[in-house]
């Protein structure tokens, strides 16, 4: 006896087609068509091409009229530029804005961990320092401290509402430049304090749990956890307060210190020089605003280590 297989059943199978041989032939355009015969044509942007050219316009006539326009007086501008008086304000300017900026931060980090604080009492006297030195304008607090004496003539320690064991005379006390340090400091330490809380909150507080389950302590947790990360918000911010805080230096022009402002008043007020004058103040803010920016792009690329972008 032999098997045999059965026939199939159904119509017969045609073998599988040979692929062509030879380059691939362009098709005609449609949903088969190859992309590669395609002629790309790039986007034509005509409106933005008007706006640089526009812009570029405006530009150059300016500058123009900055190198041909005798009202500038660059030659004032020269000779005042690296005078000694005003070398000596730009340097009270930094120092104004150097001990502004490290008491104010300084102060800023302790109310902003008072304001996170598990005590209501410290979250709400954070909260009413805040309150009470962003609702009262700088010039005001720079006036309140200015004229400390004429509210307390003498300052006296000892045992709180009974009797003190020594004093000090309010008028030598607090001088116009140390009223300006202290109004400022004061005023930034209240917007620093927001700044370094929103950093705070902007960490993952999952991570502060892992921490803590593994038995790390709080105070290694803050320096080796939450700043290093907090510091990627809080630079930016930080900076523009800072920047804020260098011009806002002029304000105290007011109280008669000697800071970049005030001495171009005084000089221009004396020759009649005011553009030439405000351009030396200008330039001068201008340069060290560009410092500070570079300061700030290295150090927050410092920080940025290991982040994803």
């Amino acid at each position: 006896m032999s098997l045999t297989s059965d026939p199939p059943i159904g119509p017969p199978v045609d073998p599988p087609a040979e692929p062509p041989i030879g380059p691939p032939t362009a098709k005609a355009d449609g949903p088969g068509a190859d992309h590669e015969a395609l002629t790309v044509v790039p986007v034509r942007h005509p409106w933005r091409w008007a706006a640089i050219a526009a812009t570029a316009v405006l530009l150059a006539q300016f500058l123009n009229g900055l190198i041909t326009n005798p009202g500038w007086e660059w030659g004032v501008f020269a000779r005042f530029f690296t005078a000694p008086t005003i070398l000596q304000a730009v340097w009270l300017t930094l120092q104004l804005t150097l001990y502004g900026t490290a008491i104010g931060f300084a102060l800023g980090v302790v109310l902003a961990f008072a304001r996170l604080s598990a005590s209501r009492f410290l979250r709400t006297a954070a909260y009413g320092y805040i309150w009470a030195f962003r609702s009262i304008p700088l010039i005001v607090q720079l006036l309140f401290w200015f004229n400390l004496a004429y509210l307390y003539e003498e300052l006296t320690f000892g045992i709180p509402f009974g009797p003190g064991f020594f004093a000090f005379d309010t008028m030598n006390l607090v001088g116009a430049t140390s009223a300006a340090v202290l109004g400022l400091a004061l005023h930034q330490a209240a917007y620093a304090a927001e700044i370094v809380r929103g950093g705070v909150l902007a960490v993952d507080h999952g991570q502060l749990e892992a921490a803590a389950a593994l038995g790390i302590p709080r105070l290694r947790q803050l320096r080796r956890i939450v700043l290093p990360q907090a510091m990627r918000s809080i630079l930016p911010n930080a900076a523009n307060e800072i920047i804020s805080l260098f011009k806002g230096t002029s304000i105290v022009s007011v109280m008669a210190i000697g800071e970049l402002f005030y001495q171009v008043q005084v000089v221009y007020g004396r020759n009649g020089r005011v553009v030439p004058l405000l351009m030396v103040a200008t330039v001068w803010y201008v340069l060290l605003t560009t410092a500070l920016s570079v300061l700030q792009h290295y150090v927050e690329r410092h920080y940025a280590k290991g982040a994803v972008r």
